[in-house]
């Protein structure tokens, strides 16, 4: 099985390998890391403080974050896991909708309409059908247009690839020969059980020959490897030759949510192993070597990207709390009698508790403001 490897821990790269990056694309992608590192230490905290809900942390899988959808084009699609802070912020998505959405509210998932990232599902691996739903319109529309075809990028975990939505999805995919690109970030746990009681095979990209498609393990914390083996990927999906499975080899240094306490299951020796292999810290020497990159530079980047955090931070919180009638929306179609029957009980307890309060929380039709 190919392993692609580029950058080492000391920032030194293979020159017949580093991907087609400009200088100033390569402070971008670095810029993008940083910042998506620092909101997530801020959304911890948040959770700590009661200002959030559980939030899963990405702290050690940026280059899996940010190289795989810096590879597509805004035309492109992408479908994260519920761990894909760092992925939103690279496609643009603010860390405001973010905060909203991990904050109880649905309207945080609501995206510009030309923003084609859905939002995560919960339950694990359900989002790989809806991807190669997607791979497929897309294919069909270029066929039908006789152009290029849109690309769908795929993202789930290691334990996804336990449940059969991963097999079937990677089925139909290898089938029919889909433009779309499944990156399992392999971050070794799946919450408490181990990469080893998944599968026994060497590596999870093998299984894509199971399904005929092309596959490939790379360093998921070297991201000159993961942004060369995606961007491969996706030149390779959209000239039609099907969908690629690209294994990122990871860790989450933290916990797998901020439900979770890690250290019942894991040594602090093991996470002292990977955090030498930090993803931000190896691209950091690269670029100070290579003269892209400078202390004073690192300074101001720091502040800047406190400032984003902070300004998405008290965008989130001042943003109108949610009706809680609203809990029954986008649950069917057409809601059933016995719902309906629920949500007229909740919004008559709502409307008798705003008179005993004096406060505005529903209209006179009985709806949000």
């Amino acid at each position: 099985m190919e392993r692609l490897e580029v950058l080492d821990c000391e920032g030194r790269c293979d020159p017949a390998l580093k991907p087609q990056l400009r200088p100033d694309q390569i402070r971008e992608i670095y810029r993008l890391m940083v910042t998506s590192r620092r909101f997530d230490e801020k959304a911890f905290r948040l959770q700590r403080q009661g200002r959030l809900g559980t939030y899963a942390p990405i702290s050690g899988q940026e280059a899996s974050q940010v190289a795989p959808p810096y590879c597509l084009q805004k035309s492109d699609w992408m479908v994260p896991t519920y761990r894909s802070a760092g992925a939103y912020y690279t496609r643009g998505v603010p860390f405001k909708n973010i905060l909203i959405y991990w904050g109880g509210d649905a309207r945080g998932a609501r995206v510009a309409p030309d923003q084609r990232d859905l939002f995560p599902t919960i339950c694990i691996a359900t989002q790989i059908p809806f991807a190669v739903g997607l791979a497929w319109g897309a294919k069909l529309k270029a066929q039908k247009e006789k152009k290029t075809s849109e690309v769908v990028l795929c993202y789930f975990g290691d334990g996804a690839t336990s449940k059969a939505d991963f097999h079937e999805g990677l089925n139909f995919a290898g089938v029919f020969r889909l433009p779309i690109i499944f990156v399992c970030e392999n971050n070794q746990w799946a919450i408490s059980l181990p990469r080893s009681r998944q599968t026994a095979a060497p590596t999870f990209s093998q299984r894509a020959f199971s399904y005929g498609m092309e596959g490939i393990q790379v360093d998921g914390n070297d991201v000159f490897a993961v942004h060369r083996a995606t961007q491969a990927a996706v030149e390779r999906a959209r000239a039609g030759k099907g969908p690629t499975l690209v294994e990122c080899e990871t860790y989450r240094l933290g916990d797998h949510t901020t439900a979770d306490d890690a250290s019942r299951y894991r040594s602090a020796e093991e996470v002292a192993r990977w955090q030498k292999l930090d993803p931000i810290v190896r691209l950091k020497k690269y670029m100070l070597q290579e003269r892209l990159w400078s202390e004073a530079e690192e300074t101001k980047l720091s502040s800047e990207a406190d400032l984003v955090v902070e300004a998405a931070v008290e965008e989130a919180e001042a943003f109108a709390a949610p009706n809680p009638v609203s809990f029954f929306d986008h649950t069917f179609a057409e809601l059933p009698w016995n719902v309906l029957e629920q949500r007229k009980a909740l919004e008559e307890y709502l409307k008798e508790k705003d008179s005993r309060k004096d406060t505005v929380i529903l209209d006179k039709e009985g709806r949000f403001p």
